[in-house]
């Protein structure tokens, strides 16, 4: 076992490099409303002064978000925000012209109250199709007002809305550090409700399978085995390999092969180590080997994902399973 178990929500995202790829921020008039269509990375919206309905496509009942509150929607569905005063949404903001306003004072909609409503979204460089990210929920909701909730998501917020509201040198970077902090607040959010039956968050609430996992992603290079990974956490095989399906939602060896795909995807955008190093810290006992694991992981080898991943950029994604 490690001495200190390591972190796994911290490694999956810092090996996943999300990034934000935009901010908005909107003054927002009743009567108004927006229609966005489903997009491919996952959006937020911080509310910071008045509020509005959120009607999820796929969800019943709308969601009303008040100030102070984050909505994260990790899949990115079809959705419409209104100021809640009509039974049907209609004459919705233009697309055009919301993108001509955003980062400006500009005041859209109606004469009404306003609502001061900051936009986002993220997008992940490397396998967005991780247990953790697959069990998100259509929508995550956080507001400052509920019980237990820590003064962290407030601070967050004030200090979001104040940037936006004033932007200086330096803001981009700004607000890009900040939605990190609302990302793994999101994550933490889900962790807490791991109980409610997610695969992939109650892995981590589990103390067999989390630390198992823990091993994983601390040795990633390792040549474990279902007993081998069983005997570690204390199970035997069968019980471990039950339990971690049931928890994880995939077999243990199947989620290392992915995982350490992904960490040498991450080896081979951002370092010159050979092939034959990188085979060696994921496990494999030689070149060809990683090189045919990775063309079935990514669709493309090891050296033409390499010479296709450009710095700073969103890399290649995997090949449907």
């Amino acid at each position: 076992m490690p001495d200190e178990k390591t972190d796994v929500v911290s490694d999956v995202l810092e090996t996943l490099r999300f990034k934000t790829l935009l901010f908005g921020r909107f003054e927002l008039g009743a009567p108004w409303a927006l229609r966005l269509p489903r997009k491919a990375n996952a959006s937020f919206y911080v509310v910071a002064r008045g509020g509005l309905r959120l009607q999820v496509e796929g969800l019943v009942e709308p969601v009303f978000v008040s100030a102070g509150d984050v909505v994260l929607l990790p899949r990115a569905p079809a959705h419409v925000l209104d100021d809640g005063t009509r039974k049907v949404p209609r004459d919705f903001i233009p697309q055009q012209q919301l993108r001509a306003s955003s980062g400006t004072a500009a005041r859209l909609g109606g004469p009404g109250a306003a609502t001061t409503l900051i936009t986002g979204c993220f997008q992940f460089g490397v396998d967005p199709t991780h247990p953790l990210l697959r069990a998100f929920p259509s929508i995550i909701h956080l507001s400052t007002q509920e019980s237990g909730r820590t003064p962290l998501l407030a601070a967050t917020v004030q200090l979001l809305s104040a940037e936006t509201a004033a932007p200086g040198p330096g803001s981009a970077l700004v607000l890009g550090r900040l939605a990190d902090v609302l990302l793994v607040q999101a994550l933490r959010a889900q962790s807490l409700l791991a109980r409610a039956g997610e695969a992939g968050w109650r892995a981590l609430a589990d103390p067999t399978v989390g630390n198992a996992l823990a091993l994983m992603h601390e040795q990633p290079g390792t040549p474990w085995t279902v007993e081998r990974l069983a005997s570690a956490v204390g199970l035997s095989r069968s019980g471990f390999a039950a339990r971690f399906h049931s928890l994880v939602g995939e077999t243990p060896l199947n989620y290392l092969s992915n995982w350490r795909m992904t960490r040498s995807a991450r080896w081979l955008h951002e370092s010159d180590d050979s092939l034959e190093a990188i085979a060696e810290r994921a496990g494999y006992k030689s070149a060809p080997a990683f090189s045919k694991a990775f063309k079935r992981r990514w669709g493309v080898g090891p050296g033409a994902y390499r010479r296709a991943s450009t710095p700073g950029e969103p890399l290649l994604a995997p090949i449907a399973p």
